[in-house]
């Protein structure tokens, strides 16, 4: 990096924490430093949550994924198949509920439901879970802007881990949204710029090498079925297993749904969803394209190939932008990979601050509850400062681990999401769903999912797990409720609402134009396919 490079770096690194130091003298209560005062418009949310999903191992991987990585190609596509569907059931069911609730975290609505052990079963999976994935994420991302800022992976660590604290803590949500939405627009717009540039290395003799590689220009996989033939890249289980992951992921994790809940009202949060929807698909598709014009240059430039070998996959793209792209430009681009870093944890920061004071420190010490609006928001920012320090803590301890700690992390998620789904569920769509119910279906899905790791690992994919573990949970947990009815309300049940369900299915234009988006992605699948492997 030159010396603009940095100074477009420190003054994109100090906009930051003077954004949040200016947003965070008028949050006057949690409800600003968490919910953004329910007052973040639609647009700004949908960009947000698109945003939270591309993080530099997001640009990075992807046509690392494409280009080099072996199975790897045109099948990352496959991911994206299931996001329409599942934005359909959190705008349908989950969203009028959260937002009925009128709650900071959406496991009081299990509470409501169940009783007070529910929700802090499944907050306690969340603060576990999402404080070790978060260190995961912060050295995952490390790792690759190590390589940029061209800095030790500790130091790098420590800034990211150091500027995110900061301004989440002074910031809250709203800081972190806008974060989110200038990040987008630095990492898209220099994805298009990074395919600019590599279409101009490349003619039309060097675009012809692609026949060479036929294999990495399939979108469709229908012969992986993950269940025996040990593949996870296959069309079923990652439109079905990737259905249940989407919905369990943006409908029942604080770090996700906590954004749905800054909206005034359930329809603008559905706006977001939609334009979450449309967008994403739109998003991968781009740095796609990135990887594709990869696969040509690298067998056209064999000597900057060569030196990859001896590489992770997921250095190419930073070694690719540090010798090819205009200096200047690179700091733009690095400090938009500066910020995905920091996006990797900033809103689990705020969101595990959320659910630590609001589903467990309240009730402990119930004197907490009298404190002041300004004492408990210094309250909740020390909470955050508290994860801060954890997330980074655990990213530094894992320096020169085990590569396979990723997938681990991944493997957990998986054991989880599916059980967690069906506690909402049982709760949403039976009117029987008990507390008794809701733990043994957790425990018996949770076991159920780990039994397959341990015993079937290698032959059933963990994205099948998302839906066996939601299976058993849910069927577990109904057939306990029955013969352990609820002593709790009914009123977090769907079908004590059929007024509410009826209002948004009213608005049917949200669910033509996801169903429609789903069948545009698949055809634009296809047509990718037909057109850069036409035999």
């Amino acid at each position: 990096m030159t010396c603009i490079d940095w100074v477009i770096l420190g003054l994109y690194i100090l906009s930051i924490i003077g954004m949040s130091g200016w947003i965070g003298r008028r949050q006057k209560s949690q409800e600003d430093y968490y919910l953004g005062g329910r007052t973040m418009p639609s647009w700004q949310v949908g960009l947000s949550i698109v945003a939270t999903q591309v993080s530099a191992i997001s640009l990075v991987g992807a046509p690392a994924f494409i280009a080099l990585k072996g199975n790897g190609g045109l099948l990352w596509l496959q991911y994206e198949f299931a996001i329409p569907l599942a934005m359909m059931g959190i705008m349908l069911i989950m969203v009028p509920l959260y937002h009925r609730t009128r709650a900071i975290t959406i496991y009081e609505y299990l509470e409501k439901r169940f009783g007070r052990l529910t929700r802090m079963s499944i907050s306690a999976v969340f603060l576990v879970s999402r404080g070790l994935g978060s260190g995961v994420a912060l050295l995952a991302t490390a790792i690759v802007t190590a390589v940029c800022l061209q800095w030790p992976l500790w130091q790098t660590i420590l800034l990211i881990g150091g500027v995110s604290i900061l301004y989440t803590t002074f910031g809250g949500i709203v800081a972190d949204i806008y974060s989110d939405i200038l990040q987008l627009i630095i990492l898209w717009a220099g994805t298009f710029l990074a395919i600019f540039i590599l279409a101009g290395m490349l003619d039309g003799e060097t675009l012809s090498l692609l026949k060479e590689q036929p294999q990495r220009l399939r979108v469709f996989d229908f012969s992986a079925t993950g269940l025996g033939d040990g593949k996870t890249f296959g069309f079923w289980p990652m439109l079905i297993g990737g259905f249940f992951l989407y919905l369990s992921y943006y409908g029942c994790d604080q770090s996700q749904a906590q954004r749905l809940l800054t909206t005034a009202t359930p329809r603008e949060a559905q706006k977001a969803l939609l334009m979450n929807g449309i967008l994403r698909f739109l998003l991968v598709l781009t740095y796609c394209a990135f990887g594709v014009l990869l696969i040509p240059f690298l067998l056209s430039h064999p000597e900057f190939a060569d030196r990859m070998q001896h590489q992770q996959p997921d250095f190419l793209v930073p070694y690719f932008l540090i010798e090819y792209f205009p200096k200047g430009i690179l700091g733009i681009l690095i400090a938009g990979f500066f910020a995905a870093s920091m996006s990797s944890i900033d809103s689990a920061l705020n969101s595990l601050s959320a659910a630590t004071y609001q589903d467990f420190l309240v009730r402990i010490f119930p004197k907490l509850s009298n404190l002041s609006n300004a004492g408990k928001v210094r309250f909740s920012r020390c909470l955050t400062v508290f994860w801060g320090v954890v997330a980074t803590g655990f990213a530094l301890q894992m320096i020169g681990g085990p590569e396979t700690v990723l997938e681990l992390v991944n493997k957990i998620g998986s054991a989880f999401y599916g059980p967690i789904l069906a506690i909402f569920w049982l709760g949403i769509l039976t009117r029987s769903g008990s507390e008794t119910g809701a733990i043994s279906g957790l425990a018996a899905g949770v076991g159920f999912n780990i039994f397959l790791w341990q015993f079937y690992g290698n032959a059933v994919s963990w994205l099948w797990w998302n839906v066996f573990g939601f299976l058993v949970s849910f069927g577990i947990g109904y057939g306990v409720s029955v013969l352990s009815p609820p002593r709790g309300s009914h009123e977090g049940c769907i079908l004590r609402h059929r007024d509410l369900v009826a209002e948004y299915l009213s608005e049917k234009r949200f669910y033509w134009i996801l169903t429609a988006v789903f069948l545009l992605v698949l055809m634009a699948g296809y047509l990718v396919q037909k057109l850069l492997l036409p035999g």
